[in-house]
């Protein structure tokens, strides 16, 4: 019988291992038994994935590789640390994974075991980056994660597209490894230590110092690249455009979340006690600000479905920061559930636009107007984007509210509504006319600095007419998924579980001494007339900006407002114009302001 602390290995491994085997048997057997294979280590990785969140809820489970054991004034080697948030994140990994593999059932008949094998290798390092507690060990986890990650969205490698957006994100994403694993080295050079816990025990009682100040602050750079945080954004709507549906499922889901993830965890294991909260509060507040409404007004702006959806994720990702940003338990949870039925709804329309694209070989919102004959993956797909928006009773608004409940600030309570509500009204509106045909017929011109989606090339080509099972199953399984999220007895364990995130003490202790300390009682979750008014609103300025959108024509704009629009257009366009060089330097910019926020605590 396993025991708990075989669970966080097991995790890890068993991916890898499925992976390998496929690789082993992918000539010599049909495509069938190699999708057999990988759904069944994929079912078995979320079994374990769940026994561990399980064993979690009565303690972080830590578990020290190579039978190493930490002594009172000698702590060496690799620990694994699964408190609920980390084990939670990896739960969440490995039912993506395996409804991601569903949908995608025959789905590459050319790539023999290629595809789940790198599927599977992708998740065992999302898994690996949120069970270590190892600072070198989640920049080694990064790196499995990011190059399966860039292998995924270059599979169409024939097709210019493909190559281009892998080709960004795997540099853009390279560069901030360099600057990640360059923050490491001096960490190390101030502390000789790289596991966390070790770290927090080596920094508890020193001053200020900057060396690790700067080196926390390059390392959370390469944290946030991954996360898309602006101005590190650029990367993620290429990659997004051209990486299969199903694997925009784990993008958008959870391996840019993760990088959010990542420097929260390493603020609260490792360096909390070396840096000022209020600097580490600014420059989380700061960048989140940015990051949800620049990609709010990116979101609306776009006419490319896949596109569309990215940006929406850019916008979530600045209000999962905003949350980490109070610094607080309730912030934490608020976050954590958000995230949780975010990467449900946003999982489920990409998936539908994978089936829209299977068929309709375009993801032009102008040129599909009333194309797509699918009334049932319709309301589908109109009643994920009011989910989008907030809607009352699912994870994502609960987290909503949560998140609005947990700032205290008026001003930050409307933004977290308004982006909610813009990203919510883009993609209803875009639902609207591709199934429904609503509105009036949009023209198909373009501008060279847009991008339509008019002539993609599907992943898979599947026969007009119903949709295969496998595909509608994964897109209602994530659905139901997202509202089972917003019952309080099945949110409620958020609470507990950032309460516990957040003692660092307790991380401390337990990884070093094996002492299992009672953390402080986390914030209740439950639904207040308040989050259910302030979840309603959202879902209705959604409909309503979606409606204008739709029928209110564009000559009843005051002349000023359509020029200002058009200029802001061109403008942002522009900004986002493809050229490596320019992210790069926008990646340095980024890296800077990052350091100077914390440094000037």
């Amino acid at each position: 019988m396993l025991t708990p602390n075989a669970l966080p290995p097991l995790v890890i491994a068993l991916p890898i291992a499925g992976a390998c085997l496929l690789l082993a048997l992918g000539r010599h057997v049909s495509r069938r038994v190699i999708d057999s294979l990988a759904l069944a280590v994929a079912a078995a990785g979320t079994a374990c994935a769940g026994c561990l969140l399980y064993a979690a809820g009565h303690g972080a489970v830590v578990t020290w590789a190579g039978g190493w054991r930490p002594t009172a004034h000698f702590a060496v080697g690799i620990v694994l640390v699964a408190d609920q948030v980390g084990a939670g994140a990896a739960l969440l990994v490995a039912v993506l994974t395996l409804l991601a593999l569903l949908f995608g059932w025959h789905y590459f008949d050319d790539l023999q075991a290629h595809y789940p094998a790198l599927m599977l290798l992708f998740s065992a390092g999302m898994s690996g980056f949120a069970l270590t507690g190892d600072l070198f060990d989640m920049f080694v986890f990064f790196e499995l994660m990011s190059v399966a990650a860039y292998a995924l969205t270059g599979l169409k490698n024939e097709e210019p597209e493909s190559v281009q957006g892998g080709l960004n994100f795997g540099v853009i994403n390279s560069l901030g490894a360099y600057l990640c694993l360059f923050g490491i080295g001096l960490v190390y050079a101030r502390t000789g230590q790289l596991g966390l816990p070790q770290l927090a025990a080596e920094l508890a009682g020193h001053g200020r110092d900057i060396v690790v100040i700067v080196g926390f602050a390059l390392v959370v750079t390469g944290w946030l690249v991954k996360a898309a945080v602006v101005p590190f954004h650029f990367w993620l709507a290429d990659a997004h455009a051209v990486a299969p549906a199903p694997v925009c499922v784990l993008f958008s889901g959870v391996m840019a979340p993760l990088g959010i993830y990542g420097m929260a965890r390493l603020y609260w294991s490792g360096f909390r006690v070396a840096l000022a909260p209020a600097a580490v509060h600014r420059m989380m507040l700061v960048l989140a600000l940015v990051t949800a409404v620049l990609g709010a007004v990116m979101c609306l702006m776009q006419r490319h479905l896949k596109r569309m959806l990215a940006y929406s994720t850019i916008a979530h990702i600045g209000l999962f920061l905003l949350g980490i940003a109070a610094l607080t338990p309730a912030g934490v949870a608020a976050a954590a559930l958000y995230l949780a039925g975010h990467a449900a709804v946003k999982g489920a329309l990409f998936l539908m636009t994978g089936i829209i694209l299977s068929q309709y070989r375009s993801l032009d919102e102008h040129r599909l107007f009333g194309r797509v004959r699918h009334p049932g993956i319709g309301a589908l797909f109109v009643v994920a984007a009011v989910m989008l928006a907030g809607l009352p009773m699912t994870g994502a608004g609960l987290g909503k509210a949560l998140l609005e409940e947990s700032g205290r600030s008026g001003a930050l309570t409307a933004t977290v509504i308004v982006v909610s509500a813009l990203t919510g009204a883009a993609v209803l509106r875009a639902g609207l006319r591709v199934f429904f045909g609503s509105g009036d017929r949009p023209g198909v011109a373009n501008t060279e600095q847009e991008t339509t989606g008019a002539h993609e090339q599907p992943d898979a080509a599947t026969p007009a007419g119903r949709p295969p099972a496998t595909m509608v199953g994964a897109v209602v399984a994530l659905l139901a998924l997202a509202v089972a999220l917003g019952v309080p007895a099945v949110a409620g364990a958020a609470g507990p579980a950032a309460a516990q995130f957040c003692d660092s003490l307790g991380y401390r202790t337990r990884a070093l001494r094996g002492i299992a300390t009672v953390a402080p009682g986390g914030p209740h979750i439950e639904w207040t007339a308040t989050g259910i008014a302030w979840g309603a609103a959202s879902a209705a300025l959604a409909v309503a900006i979606a409606a204008c959108a739709l029928f209110l024509p564009p000559k009843l704009l005051p002349r000023t407002v359509s020029r200002s629009t058009r200029t802001l257009t061109t403008a942002l366009h522009r900004l986002h114009s493809g050229h490596l060089g320019d992210y790069a330097a926008w990646l340095m910019v980024g890296a800077a302001v990052v350091t100077a926020l914390i440094a000037s605590g």
